[in-house]
């Protein structure tokens, strides 16, 4: 009876079979990283304002403490974005004409506020309050890394399940006292020491509980 095969079809399946494994476990990683890809994350994003705002102008150089604009990060799920007459309150005295808050001057005339556009959003059914975080010592850099230095807002972190869990885990490390909460170069001079007192002083619940789906997931 005549060969079927040629002699070289082992070696033809041979490959073709590691090809396929190699294209299986290439497309896994290519497809994680496409997920951690800063388009899909979106790190790095600097939306369009209506007013080019400096965080590193007003909060690096000037001093301002973040709850001076975002008035209701203590006390609220949203942090809540700067009304106009918090602007006004010294624009209304500098750089009264300059043109960049042409807008700012607009909405106070016409009564209506600044349309302003997250930077950071989480998707609808994740359940979070700036107020919980702030109470339990997180400070709004762990989250939005230092906006101080930055001219316009950018997101710093990439706001993924990843990294709250992570932090859910171990929180210990990440709290700080109440009066560093809005100080953007606070560190803790021991830090272990520093942890474990703050976690006593929070109540912070275990990793496990933490972890629960239901915390994030309502």
């Amino acid at each position: 009876m005549a060969q079927i095969f040629p002699e070289s079809a082992d070696t033809w399946l041979r490959a073709a079979v590691a090809l396929a494994i190699v294209a299986l476990v290439g497309s896994f990683f290519f497809g994680e990283s496409i997920v951690r890809s800063a388009y899909i994350t979106q790190v790095a994003l600097t939306p369009p304002q209506p007013v080019p705002f400096s965080h590193k102008h007003h909060v690096g150089e000037l001093g301002l403490d973040c709850r001076f604009c975002h008035t209701t990060v203590e006390k609220s799920a949203d942090a809540g974005f700067p009304a106009t007459h918090i602007c006004m309150t010294c624009h209304s005295q500098l750089w009264t004409n300059a043109q960049m808050l042409a807008p700012v001057r607009q909405s106070l005339a016409e009564n209506r506020p600044l349309t302003w556009r997250r930077v950071a959003r989480l998707p609808d059914y994740v359940y979070f309050r700036h107020d919980i975080h702030v109470a339990k010592g997180v400070s709004c850099y762990e989250c939005h890394g230092r906006v101080d230095e930055m001219p316009l807002t950018y997101r710093a972190r990439a706001l993924t399940m990843e990294m709250c869990i992570d932090c859910h885990r171990d929180p210990a490390p990440r709290l700080r006292p109440q009066k560093a909460l809005f100080q953007p170069e606070w560190q803790a001079p021991d830090p272990k020491r520093m942890a474990a007192i703050l976690k006593r002083h929070y109540h912070v619940k275990s990793g496990r509980m933490l972890t629960h789906c239901g915390v994030c997931h309502r």
